[in-house]
């Protein structure tokens, strides 16, 4: 496998240096501090992310706000209180995208939620209380028993509530691929997704990097080198 030093410089060179590349990266992730996030904001960043997947993500977080009027503030119980014609009312609801499944997706991941909840004494407790060098069985827990969370849906979730996730887009892999990892164009196989997961847990050992920032450094090494600026636009501060 290949030097993360060198990938990194490869990456900071088509950025614009290390100093750019730095800003690039996003704040250190604290999976501790996720235990303090209440439900209805983890059921909400749910929602989210399996709202924006395959769609505008701006156009989501523009609309934000009417999602959570119509969705009860995301409050898992109170959701699971209504009844059917409240959910079969909200796919006429113009302040949200009206995707049916999607829809439905909220009503099974209440109740993912809250069952976690009950167990773990809040969903954040769970998710904080999960190896971290472990994602890849996470992401298979959540595709599991969550609802449209498999995926890079369930990753995208983990990196917007700040749990320190990588996320395997096409750039990523193909930087793997590049380092020397053989692994397939897609990978989606258990035994791909395992031989990841074991390569970002030496790198972080090897650099004291999160797996986010190594994750991003990743897929700015090769691909389409897309300006800092509109890399900015596109994934916010997430």
């Amino acid at each position: 496998m290949a030097d993360f030093k060198k990938i990194r410089l490869r990456a900071a060179k088509r950025k614009g240096g290390e100093a750019e590349l730095a800003t690039l990266l996003g704040p250190v992730p604290d999976n501790a501090a996720v235990a303090d996030i209440p439900d209805d904001r983890i059921l909400s960043t749910i929602a989210e992310r399996v709202f924006a997947a395959g769609f505008v993500w701006r156009v989501i977080e523009q609309k934000w706000p009417g999602f959570e009027e119509a969705f009860l503030r995301f409050e898992p119980k109170r959701l699971l209180f209504q009844p059917d014609d409240f959910w079969h009312e909200l796919v006429s609801d113009q302040r949200i995208v009206r995707n049916p499944q999607k829809i439905r997706s909220v009503r099974e991941n209440a109740a993912f939620v809250e069952r976690v909840s009950r167990e773990h004494g809040g969903f954040g407790n769970f998710l904080a209380d999960w190896p971290a060098d472990d994602q890849v069985g996470l992401m298979a827990y959540l595709g599991k028993h969550g609802s449209r969370l498999g995926g890079n849906t369930g990753q995208y979730f983990l990196r917007w509530l700040g749990w320190d996730a990588f996320v395997i887009s096409a750039d990523m892999a193909a930087a793997l691929r590049d380092a020397g990892l053989d692994i397939a164009d897609s990978p989606t196989s258990k035994r791909d997704l395992d031989k990841i997961q074991a390569q970002i847990n030496r790198w972080v050992a090897d650099t004291g990097l999160p797996r986010r920032h190594i994750s991003r450094i990743l897929a700015m090494s090769i691909g389409e080198n897309h300006s800092p600026q509109s890399l900015r636009e596109y994934v916010g501060d997430d």
